[in-house]
């Protein structure tokens, strides 16, 4: 009878462990297994929807929501006073001239430094009108890795794509533009009449070039609100306007 019963217990023992055997392998496979339908929902290109989204899909969806955040953006920035009175974007005078402003102010310059402020922000506006065409050219060209580096990515990756895919060109358009509109409103000699009269005050004289800062900073207001445009389109239903956008970002 001991015999039966130490038998028994050990035929018990050994139902038990299988079972939680069978119960961990379970819990382990079932996770894997979703996580690999995700995956392959993810990566097909049949345009149907599934379990995940098609590559087609996350383009399509990654496209117009870049598409929509520059044509905002450029749009935004070209119209008058859309760098002058905008706090976040404007462009204000090199740090250098900054640190002595209000003792170049006191001494009766004030009139300079709002005229040069002035024309430097109304070049950055005038060339901000031929950055919408050079996003659209940098979009239509995006590539499925492109896309879904940016899905995957932070909450400004798709701001970091165009930022890199476009500086170059932006830079090589908005320069000669630039260069104009400040001799338009002869920007270049109030730029020239404020360095020669910080120079009176400095024992390191500052030789600026204004076309380059005013088109770095034009460049930086721009991506600025792309930046703001594709925050909003992640984290705000109402941002997005079309039915591409509330299923690829939701």
């Amino acid at each position: 009878m001991i015999k039966i019963r130490l038998d028994m217990k050990k035929i018990l023992l050994s139902s038990v462990l299988v079972m939680s055997s069978a119960v961990l392998v379970a819990q382990v496979t079932n996770p894997l297994k979703k996580l690999g339908q995700a995956a392959s929902g993810v990566v097909k290109n049949d345009g149907a929807s599934g379990a995940g989204l098609s590559t087609d899909q996350i383009v399509a969806g990654l496209k117009e929501a870049l598409t929509l955040g520059a044509q905002n953006s450029t749009s935004k920035l070209s119209a008058a006073d859309g760098f002058l009175k905008d706090a976040a974007v404007k462009i204000l005078l090199p740090e250098e001239i900054r640190k002595v402003e209000s003792k170049m102010r006191a001494l009766g310059m004030g009139k300079l430094f709002d005229n040069a402020v002035t024309t430097m922000n109304r070049a950055a506006e005038d060339a901000s009108k031929k950055a919408a065409p050079i996003f659209l050219n940098a979009i239509k060209n995006m590539s499925i890795q492109d896309a879904l580096g940016i899905l995957q990515g932070g909450d400004l990756s798709a701001t970091n794509f165009l930022k890199k895919a476009t500086t170059q060109q932006l830079t090589e358009a908005f320069r000669p533009i630039i260069d104009s509109s400040l001799e338009k409103v002869n920007a270049t000699k109030y730029w020239t009449e404020v360095f020669t009269a910080y120079n009176k005050f400095s024992s390191t004289p500052v030789n600026t070039d204004l076309s380059a800062y005013v088109t770095e900073k034009s460049l930086d207001g721009i991506f600025f609100y792309v930046g703001e445009e594709e925050q909003k389109i992640r984290k705000d239903p109402g941002a997005r306007v079309t039915d591409i956008l509330k299923t690829v970002f939701k």
